[in-house]
């Protein structure tokens, strides 16, 4: 294979790549790079991994503003690929995020990708981007958003979630559980907030698959109603709380949770839901569940935020304009979503009417659970392709990978905040010590 030291001059799309390779990502590197004809790059040391262009018009492909959203669409249909630890590529690309290109520097990095060839290999077919209509949060977009990423098939999910489909953070104590162990405990650990108590009912706001609505009725005796929008989601719950021989104690419904009327519920647990909401509809989602809650009641909401500060009019013109943060992650992840700082969620909580009682940031916790998915999910590869598809498959490793290296960042965080409607008389049913969560 030819090194870079020896490329032939015959091929001028190799020596135009090349320069912007350089320009991209100079020297020293602790990756390796390698081109579609062999062209290898030099390296410092054992590479983390290697930056693999699949074809001449790969680089364009990849690096056509909004770049993140050309990156993506660049990994998922086989442009590009990562080999060795994919974990270790998500501060490279950061570093191109943040770097203060000047206006010449980005003309010239333009025209270098604009005389790349504009083609390359067809592109795979698969799942393709979500394809939503009508007004943003409205119940029947809300719930095609949700079916978008939920309904691609419970058999690939089962392939490298745990046994009881938590597909949320789990909770290590040491770091040391196995993901089994962690998610059952991090059940435990929210059944403990809410101090649940035999004969309560229990409302699970986007349940998934009832694993959490199941633990609940098994091991504290309470009956619990739980809601979802995904169709998959409700037929493996209704299975699953049959086998289990739970029919008395759980039943799980498919109904946006705005349609929930004449409810009265002693404990209500959100579990990785109201990222869907979205921060225009975070009073309403508030509301909704205050009235919800008996007073004297207890309310777990457990969701992602982002670092306050980031939010894109802070943000340089580079990430904005040229690198378009979050634009792959609406269109092929989680359409419509939306991270809101905690800080701004409380105080919204509070508005509502609840007092904010304890507020306990898990991210280092979703970093470690996200790794273990990934590694699962990379393992069980040609499954995970034949459950759904390929572009399935390389769309689910790249998002998780990138969050992981977000949470591991401290770019996004994921909060638990338990919340109490006051009886009349200001008493919130919460002990003066949180030793007992830990017992």
């Amino acid at each position: 294979m030819a090194q870079i030291n020896s490329i032939p001059t015959v091929d001028p799309v190799i020596h135009r790549t090349v320069d912007l390779l350089e320009h991209l990502f100079p020297p020293p590197r602790r990756f390796g790079i390698r081109l579609w004809d062999g062209t290898k790059f030099p390296i410092e040391g054992l590479p983390s991994f290697h930056l693999v262009l699949d074809h001449p018009g790969a680089l364009r492909r990849m690096f056509t503003p909004p770049i993140e959203l050309s990156l993506g669409e660049a990994f998922i249909l086989n442009d590009f690929d990562i080999e060795g630890d994919i974990f270790s590529a998500f501060p490279l690309m950061e570093s191109i995020a943040t770097r203060s290109f000047s206006a010449g520097e980005i003309v010239g990095i333009r025209l270098g990708l604009s005389a790349l060839p504009a083609s390359g290999p067809a592109r795979s077919g698969g799942r393709g981007p979500a394809q939503l209509r009508g007004k943003v949060h409205s119940r029947e977009r809300d719930r095609a958003a949700v079916q978008y990423h939920y309904d691609v098939g419970n058999d690939f999910y089962a392939l490298w979630l745990d046994r009881n489909l938590q597909y949320s953070c789990g909770y290590f104590p040491s770091g040391a559980e196995d993901l089994d162990t962690a998610q059952e405990r991090k059940m435990e650990h929210i059944c403990r907030k809410l101090r649940l108590k035999p004969g309560e009912r229990l409302l699970d706001i986007g349940c998934g698959w009832g694993g959490l609505a199941r633990y609940a009725a098994k091991n504290y005796d309470v009956t619990v109603l739980g809601v979802t929008l995904s169709r998959n989601q409700k037929a493996y719950a209704d299975e699953a709380v049959a086998r289990t021989g739970l029919q008395d104690r759980v039943a799980v419904e498919l109904k946006d949770y705005r349609d929930l009327g004449d409810e009265s519920c002693d404990k209500i647990v959100s579990v990785g839901m109201f990222e869907h909401v979205g921060r225009s509809h975070l009073p309403e989602y508030f509301a909704q569940v205050y009235r919800l809650l008996k007073p004297g009641g207890l309310f777990l909401n457990h969701g992602i935020s982002r670092r306050a500060g980031t939010e894109d009019e802070k943000r340089g013109f580079v990430q904005k304009h040229i690198f378009g943060r979050g634009a792959f992650l609406q269109k092929y992840i989680f359409p419509d979503g939306e991270l809101t700082p905690v800080s701004d969620v409380n105080v919204m909580a509070e508005n509502a009417g609840f007092e904010v009682r304890d507020v306990e940031n898990l991210r280092e916790h979703y970093a470690l659970t996200l790794r273990h998915w990934v590694k699962r999910l990379t393992a069980r590869q040609k499954q995970a392709v034949k459950a759904s598809d390929e572009v399935t498959y390389r769309t689910w490793r790249l998002y998780m990978s990138a969050s992981a290296y977000g949470f591991e960042s401290g770019n996004i965080n994921v909060n638990q905040t338990l919340l109490a409607k006051m009886t009349p008389d200001g008493k919130s049913n919460v002990p003066f010590s949180r030793a007992e969560l830990y017992a």
